[in-house]
């Protein structure tokens, strides 16, 4: 009989490529994977990695037997919780993952409604990128995630997971105040002698941007990085570049300005994700707290749409 904690192991050595990393990642010693592994092997009756003495490297079998373990492994899940839901009375917690700019904006409108008609749940959270959150849910280690994507960066969500589209963010064009265009309209291509700050190389905040400016014409001369849009705000403060930035990251301040570009119309869109067996009432209750707090959040903030 397959065992399901050896079914998400294996899932793991491929995501991770070598069984040290995913021991790390599970918190077991590599012979313990190890012996996992060689456990599924015999109970398949299929060799499932290709062992030397540079590493592993999985064979077809494994390929096949982890992308169908997937749906295994989520029906189990829901089987967990709904046990754990019968045993706690619809109590218990929530585990929500969000990135840091929902933390800020949405979580407190949120919560603090969702608390108040909830409160025997308790709430953990995680916060991260839509890259750490969604392997999280994967796994049945987050009930609900809040994640983003650009226009100009597609992100194609796993068919495991439900989706719920919350609220579209334009793009704002943050300047230090007394810039060349304080208060104007201007094109994309009008910016294309300027210095730019931006997230990092690799985000999609900074694909988006590098995107939109090949359209326009020119690649971005990027001078500082920073994740952190604190950070950012500082950098433009200090006259060290220009940036765009999500509605919901903006503060306004007396001495950063922003103007509006013309032809720029990518948006960054945020959705909550969940895995559609979840059996927990609390995570309807949540989607439903966070639709109600993109709602407000809209009506708030310039540059935010619902949905």
């Amino acid at each position: 009989m397959l065992n399901p904690l050896h079914l998400r192991t294996l899932i793991v050595v491929l995501r991770t490529g070598s069984f040290a990393e995913a021991a790390r990642r599970l918190g077991y010693t590599g012979s313990a994977v190890s012996q996992q592994m060689a456990a599924l092997e015999r109970s398949v009756k299929m060799a499932l990695f290709e062992r030397d003495a540079h590493g592993i490297r999985a064979t077809p079998a494994a390929g096949f037997l982890a992308e169908k373990a997937q749906d295994v492994l989520t029906a189990f899940g829901a089987f967990e919780d709904e046990v754990r839901a019968m045993s706690e009375g619809h109590a218990g917690r929530v585990r929500l993952g969000s990135f840091p700019t929902a933390s800020q904006k949405l979580l407190p409108l949120a919560l603090s409604a969702f608390v108040q008609a909830h409160e025997n749940v308790k709430i953990e959270l995680d916060e991260g990128e839509p890259d750490k959150l969604v392997p999280l849910l994967l796994d049945r280690d987050l009930d609900l995630a809040l994640v983003y994507h650009y226009d100009l960066v597609p992100h194609p969500w796993p068919r495991a997971l439900k989706s719920a589209a919350l609220l579209s963010e334009e793009l704002m064009l943050l300047l230090p105040r007394g810039h060349r265009v304080e208060g104007q309209e201007i094109s994309l291509a009008g910016l294309d002698d300027e210095s730019w700050v931006s997230t990092g190389e690799r985000t999609p905040g900074a694909r988006s941007l590098r995107r939109a400016c090949a359209a326009a014409g020119f690649e971005p001369e990027i001078h500082f990085r920073s994740d952190d849009y604190d950070v950012i705000r500082g950098f433009v403060r200090s006259g060290l570049g220009i940036a765009v930035i999500p509605a919901l990251a903006h503060v306004p301040s007396d001495d950063i300005s922003t103007a509006r570009i013309t032809d720029l119309h990518v948006r960054r869109h945020v959705l909550a994700l969940y895995p559609p067996t979840a059996v927990n009432p609390a995570v309807e209750g949540a989607v439903a707290a966070f639709r109600t707090a993109a709602a407000a959040a809209a009506q708030q903030t310039p540059g935010v749409a619902p949905g």
